[in-house]
């Protein structure tokens, strides 16, 4: 990730937390309920949370499309310590960057069917 690298130029110490790196541990027992996003986000900012309190730069990698979850995660924090970034990016770069092949996935089975609950996916709003 270009920021980590930039911000480790700086001697600045850094750590990614994304859904790779904490669904094959922490969240394992998590799936993909509108109560388990929310709870994956929670645990997500807890641990975001232990970390910027060591002095650590958190970066988080999450979809997240429920602004309660993101105020849930900002309220955790100091002020200052939160800051938002929204990424817009369009679906035919997001398929030529996809390297697990869920977009491909999705062409062939239903989203729902992937994300296992049918629940739809709600988009987030720019901040």
């Amino acid at each position: 990730m270009i920021v980590e690298k930039k911000l480790a130029r700086m001697n600045r110490h850094t750590f990614l937390l994304d859904g790779d790196n904490v669904r094959h541990g922490l969240n394992k027992d998590l799936g993909f309920t509108e109560a388990d996003r929310v709870e994956n986000i929670r645990r997500v900012g807890e641990v975001a949370k232990l970390m910027a309190d060591a002095g650590l730069i958190v970066i988080t990698a999450f979809i997240s499309p429920f602004r309660s979850e993101r105020d849930m995660v900002r309220g955790m924090m100091q002020p200052g310590e939160f800051i938002e970034v929204f990424v817009d990016t369009p679906l035919e770069i997001a398929e030529a960057r996809d390297v697990k092949g869920l977009y491909a996935k999705a062409r062939v089975r239903p989203v729902e069917e992937l994300h296992r609950d049918r629940q739809p996916l709600r988009s987030a709003r720019k901040c």
